[in-house]
């Protein structure tokens, strides 16, 4: 996974496997690097992009001020994205219009993603599609012109298919944003707290 560590380091975009679906990453200390993910996707810069920690550890040395109070430990690793307080309101080419919060992850990986987030420690990653487009679960899923522009494109396989589901820590109580990998009655059970659809 040499090459596709010398791309995000470069400040290119790779294609990546993950435990969900193929994302796009791209190094996430750099405001440069993320507007080219965002450029290569189509994405609209006021929206939110989740930063992809190696481990629990990794995550809070990219964000100390984490609050290691909240049940959020018990979520990961996994198929989650987790909407967290932000208030230093690090990485602001990721939040899009809220800087106050971040999306966060910290897959069960193995394989070449896993190697790259040991190296890195974390990445900025998304989807490997075009908004609103197919979840790519194999590699031929992901548009031509997005493997065309990323430096580095690995193929992982067939993935499950089904995005992580995202859910809001920010508030008294958690909120499922979006479901996707994980139930909503299964993030209850970890968390043992009321969870709100919206």
């Amino acid at each position: 996974m040499n090459d596709a560590v010398a791309a995000l380091r470069a400040g290119q975009p790779v294609v990546l496997p993950f435990d969900t679906v193929y994302g796009l990453a791209a190094e996430p200390h750099a405001e440069g690097s993320t507007r080219r993910l965002y450029e290569l996707k189509g994405r609209a810069q006021a929206q939110p992009t989740a930063l992809v920690a190696a481990s629990v550890d990794a995550l809070r040395a990219c964000l100390p001020e984490l609050d290691t109070t909240r049940d959020w430990h018990r979520l990961l690793p996994g198929p989650l994205t987790l909407v967290v307080a932000n208030p230093a309101h690090r990485f602001p080419w990721l939040t899009g219009t809220s800087p106050g919060t971040l999306g966060v992850r910290v897959p069960h990986l193995t394989g070449p993603t896993r190697a790259v987030l040991d190296e890195l420690g974390a990445v900025v990653a998304t989807s490997a599609n075009h908004p609103g487009g197919p979840d790519p679960r194999r590699l031929e899923d992901v548009p031509e012109e997005i493997r065309a522009g990323a430096a580095v494109v690995v193929d992982g396989g067939e993935l499950p298919g089904t995005s992580s589901t995202v859910v809001d820590l920010t508030g008294p109580e958690p909120r499922i944003l979006r479901e996707g990998a994980v139930p909503a009655t299964e993030v209850l059970r970890r968390l043992q707290a009321a969870v709100r659809s919206t």
